[in-house]
């Protein structure tokens, strides 16, 4: 990746002085790469944990087998899983070819993950601006002004959710969506007024909007839900680049569409488009909209910037409308809807507004999945802000303020929530809060085959043993190739399992029914009489005992 590229620079048409110039690293460029070394060296101290396990064991069952994957957690048929994206078969070539463990493959990942995600930010900020320092401020706002309560989810990326969730493959498509933005932007045209988009007035052609057009249906496989403010993102910079619907525009847009509804439908190892109807994930997502005003409250410092642009889009809009028009009695009755709707054509006040859309109608219809997309959400408050105080000095008074404010509420961020990602702990002078250390299972893992399955009680271990090779009688997570009614009998069958009152004979029913080769107990639980002990975590005081015969 060249350095042009994280800066966001377009060298198309320098002079010769320009190339000299260019030679020069851009702020963004260094800062970028500090960024970069830090939160991976962060990153990479991070143990396995939340739902790191859940995506080893899909490269590990890709490793096993790349065109009929076995399910990521249980002893079952995979066909329909949406964890197998192109993200994920990719990874799991990458595993096969060199011949390493899925655990290490993930964590691999989220160096590239977070490459992808800056030369993202630096695109797609060049779009909006040529402030040299915008892409700089845009980042630490990412990173910090979210809110003074962790919230630590896929697809949060936060400083401080960044050192868990970087090998995520909602890391990736964030990245992409970055991209896909920037290019949308540039082809949606020259903003009039202060909004200015980097890059040509117009990239025509219909070669581009196809290839963005599969961008966008890469961005749906790998991570449906970020799709949702991905599309969501693209309307809002067509809308405020297009002057005019002529046919051209709509064919071309179309065919955008249409490509990426072509690319998505056409993978084979899931039907992306009946993820739509299923509500099986909802319930669990519901804490998301739970103290919401502690994880974001940050963020909304970025009101101010945002309200800045609609006013300034709005004037802008009237200006050109009475220009075109040169009749100022037909510029007046133009007013009203008109001056309105020219309020909402700056991109990041229309992305802003339609995905609070989103979110609200997760939360009053229930589908709560839809508060996945808060991270998103923040973007456009986060970068108008770093776009205004990117604004060449002197500043006037409010702009003053602001900047004041951004700092107090970035050091805010950093000192409550996120400082303990970075800061080593020999340096740590107030004992910051640190990023999950669940205990590993390498211990228990060289003893259990490939494949073998495994009934546990310890929350840790049944999020985190299927990363390792081993499938869950229960798996923990709902998954599109098996159905939910099923996944609960499973639960239910290894509740009566590891009921102490369970007769002998009613255990060894579940084993066979399950295939169950191992239990995996925390050290509270009382090991079955007919099990055998293997090993004992010197961590936990976990324990590994081997039951049944594993075969069928």
């Amino acid at each position: 990746m060249s350095a042009d590229l994280l800066a966001g620079r377009d060298l198309r048409g320098a002079t010769a002085l320009g190339r000299a110039r260019s030679r020069r690293p851009s702020p963004y460029l260094v800062c970028g790469a500090l960024f970069w070394l830090v939160t991976t060296l962060a990153y990479w101290r991070v143990p396995m944990c939340c739902d790191f396990g859940q995506h080893a064991a899909v490269v590990e069952r890709l490793r096993a087998s790349l065109l009929h994957p076995a399910h990521p957690m249980a002893d079952l048929p995979g066909t329909g899983s949406p964890y197998y994206s192109p993200y994920a078969v990719a990874q799991g070539a990458f595993a096969r070819l060199t011949g390493l463990p899925g655990r290490e493959v993930v964590k691999l990942g989220g160096p590239l993950n977070l490459l992808v995600v800056l030369t993202g930010i630096g695109r797609l900020v060049r779009v909006l601006t040529p402030r040299r320092w915008a892409p700089v401020f845009a980042l630490l706002a990412m990173a910090l002004l979210w809110g003074t309560e962790r919230a630590w989810w896929s697809g949060y990326l936060a400083l401080m959710s960044m050192t868990g969730n970087l090998g995520y493959p909602s890391a990736f498509a964030i990245g992409l969506t970055f991209w896909a933005w920037a290019l949308t932007g540039r082809r949606a045209g020259t903003a009039e007024g202060p909004v200015r988009y980097a890059g040509p007035r117009r990239l025509r052609g219909f070669g581009g909007y196809v290839g963005l057009g599969a961008l966008y249906g890469l961005i749906l496989l790998v991570h449906p839900i970020t799709s949702v403010a991905a599309v969501l993102g693209a309307a809002a910079f067509v809308a405020a680049g297009q002057r005019g619907w002529r046919a051209g525009a709509v064919v071309r847009w179309a065919l955008t569409g249409v490509t990426a509804l072509l690319v998505a439908g056409c993978w084979p190892y899931f039907d992306v488009f009946a993820l739509a109807g299923d509500d099986s994930v909802d319930a669990m997502h519901e804490r998301l909209y739970e103290g919401m005003p502690g994880h974001f409250w940050l963020a909304l410092l970025g009101l101010p910037a945002l309200w800045l642009r609609a006013r300034r889009a709005g004037r802008a809009g009237r200006t050109g409308e009475t220009g075109r028009t040169g009749e100022a009695g037909r510029g007046a009755r133009a007013g009203g809807a008109g001056r309105l709707w020219h309020r909402w054509r700056d991109p990041l006040v229309l992305m802003f507004t339609l995905d609070c859309l989103a979110v609200a109608y997760g939360w009053f219809s229930g589908h709560y999945t839809y508060g996945r997309i808060l991270g998103l959400t923040l973007v456009p408050l986060q970068f108008a802000l770093a776009v205004e105080l990117a604004a060449p000095r002197p500043w006037p008074v409010w702009r003053r303020a602001l900047g004041t404010a951004a700092a107090a509420g970035a050091a805010a961020g950093f000192l409550t929530v996120h400082a303990g990602a970075v800061v080593p702990r020999a340096l740590d002078p107030v004992g910051f809060d640190r990023p999950p250390h669940w205990p590993t299972y390498e211990w228990a893992a060289r003893h259990i085959a490939p494949g073998e399955v495994v009934v546990t009680d310890g929350y840790y271990a049944v999020h985190s043993i299927a990363g390792y090779g081993a499938n869950l009688a229960a798996p923990a997570w709902p998954d599109a190739s098996l159905d939910e009614r099923e996944r609960m009998r499973r639960l239910a069958a290894v509740r009566a399992y590891l009921d102490p009152a369970s007769t002998r004979t009613e255990r060894a029913a579940v084993v066979r029914r399950y295939h169950v080769r191992w239990l995996l107990l925390t050290r509270w639980r009382k090991v079955p009489e007919e099990a055998v002990v293997v090993a004992r975590s010197p961590r936990t005081g976990e324990v590994l005992a081997r039951v049944g015969g594993g075969g069928r």
